[in-house]
């Protein structure tokens, strides 16, 4: 199974008020926090990306079906990996591909 695979049964299965699947057509986009959105078509590059890549916090909300202040409860309850920071000193913080797709894998 595809981790874009993955990724549709979570949002179809996710109950979450604030998780609205926008239809499969090119430019549908996913809501995440901050009225931000993460197009679909983005997501379906994940598959594509090497072990070594990262991504932001909206694709992890995205992959996961959930807000961001449940991707930040899961990394502390360790069901999810901690982001690395890639700018020592700044806030931002990114996700590698390998431990997500290892996370992806074994749900």
């Amino acid at each position: 199974m595809s981790h874009l695979s993955h990724l549709n049964a979570a949002l179809a299965n996710s109950s979450h008020p604030a998780v609205q699947v926008a239809p499969p057509f090119m430019g549908a986009s996913v809501p995440t926090a901050k009225h931000r959105f993460i197009s679909m078509e983005s997501l379906s590059h994940f598959d594509k990306l090497p072990d070594c890549a990262h991504v932001r916090l909206g694709v992890v909300m995205a992959l996961f079906a959930c807000s961001a202040p449940t991707v930040w409860r899961r990394v502390k309850a360790g069901h999810l990996p901690a982001p690395v920071r890639k700018l020592p000193g700044t806030r931002i913080a990114a996700w590698r591909v390998a431990d997500l797709r290892a996370i992806l894998e074994s749900v």
